[in-house]
């Protein structure tokens, strides 16, 4: 069977589960000319590049540079007594030098003391308020429950996005944009947005913590929620050292389906948020069916690492049902490279986890918020999957 044809039958199948309309998806295992995508080996060497490339020209824009030269890190404080002596807090300032200055992220990180091996973890991309992220943990919330993590044998740690790039939009001159785009032009259409720049303001987080020797640097997780799960996503799909990735609430432009239409459109998300993507995303507005790629594909970027989905039961804006259907269609490209995705059928209900493949989603009762239930089942995800080796 034709691999467009087996994806409509599927879209058909997932659809009439959930009572939603049948979709017209491109299919991530099809190239732009019409080819079908047979192995891995053509997975690796020429769809997923492509599709990479498609997602930078025509949604998020392309980071004009990787690790910036001269970048640096220094440990500004450490405490191996903090949380009553179950971890050691490390402070960490990540500068990022540029044209006429530089960025600075400052890295929260707590790694478990009582650990026989470096430890697997998460890091958060907060885009909430820095007191959801407080280091001395007088302030604790159900945003970043990092005691709960390290009780789970977990390193927890996060750092807060306007600290690579305010979210406001001023013409791209202040963050990264200011310090590394080309002076004295005109931006390019494909030039990278604000979700481009935080998610790789994340990998030059993961660049440090590859230097740690009390980190598995073969374990761990990015996450984010609403805006920060739409970073996420894109930086997992860019970023292949991370093993798991999970989306929060992300919603339109991040595991949404745009091609459904609902909750938040295309149109809208551009309108409030002119700084987050390319240029080039305008030609959308309200024309969704264009697009060259929609957001199954960007979950089948994630291949065959671990991808995380979750949706929240009142959380209409960000079309819970949209991100479950674009998880359940990132499947051909995991079955392709030997792995189980979410597997289709009807879209579960509150508080019924599905974790058994390498595509983990959950929908949780109550509107758009991450908490200590999220964390809670990312963390079973991550051991049900991580725990064997």
């Amino acid at each position: 069977m034709k691999p467009r044809i087996r994806s409509l039958m599927l879209l058909m199948a997932a659809a009439n589960a959930t009572g939603a309309e049948p979709l017209d998806l491109p299919h991530p295992l099809q190239t732009t000319d019409g080819r079908p995508v047979t192995s891995a080996v053509q997975w690796r060497d020429e769809r997923r590049p492509e599709l990479l490339e498609l997602f930078r020209t025509h949604v998020y824009g392309r980071a004009p540079i990787e690790r910036p030269e001269g970048m640096r890190w220094e440990v500004t404080e450490r405490d191996p007594h903090a949380m009553a002596d179950g971890a050691t807090l490390s402070r960490v300032a990540i500068r990022l030098p540029g044209t006429g200055g530089e960025a600075v992220i400052r890295l929260t990180l707590f790694v478990p003391n009582r650990r026989d091996a470096p430890a697997p973890g998460f890091l958060l991309i907060c885009n909430r308020d820095p007191e959801n992220i407080d280091p001395t943990r007088q302030e604790k919330s159900p945003f970043w429950p990092a005691e709960h993590l390290v009780e789970r044998g977990y390193f927890a740690a996060a750092f807060h996005y306007a600290d690579v790039d305010p979210d406001h939009h001023d013409g791209f001159q202040n963050g990264v944009h200011g310090l590394f785009d080309e002076p004295d032009r005109p931006r390019p259409a494909d030039a990278w947005g604000s979700i481009a720049a935080w998610a790789w303001g994340a990998s030059r987080v993961m660049d440090y913590l590859q230097t740690r020797d009390d980190v598995d640097h073969d374990r761990i997780g990015v996450v984010g929620h609403s805006r920060g799960g739409k970073t996420a996503l894109w930086c997992g799909a860019e970023d292949q050292r991370f093993a798991m990735v999970v989306s929060n609430n992300s919603g339109c432009t991040g595991a949404a389906l745009a091609r459904r239409k609902h909750g938040e459109r295309v149109a809208r998300i551009n309108k409030s948020f002119p700084h987050w993507f390319c240029e080039n995303y305008n030609r959308y507005n309200d024309n969704e069916d264009a697009l060259p790629v929609d957001q199954h594909e960007l979950i089948a970027l994630v291949a065959p690492r671990l991808a995380y989905v979750a949706s929240a039961s009142e959380d209409d804006w960000a079309d819970p049902e949209g991100e479950f259907l674009a998880a359940v269609h990132a499947g051909p490209v995991y079955r392709l490279l030997g792995a189980e995705g979410v597997g289709a059928g009807p879209m579960p209900p509150p508080e019924r986890p599905r974790h058994a493949g390498r595509v983990g989603y959950h929908l949780r009762s109550g509107g758009h918020d991450l908490t200590e239930y999220d964390w809670g089942r990312f963390m079973d995800f991550a051991d049900r999957h991580w725990r064997d080796r």
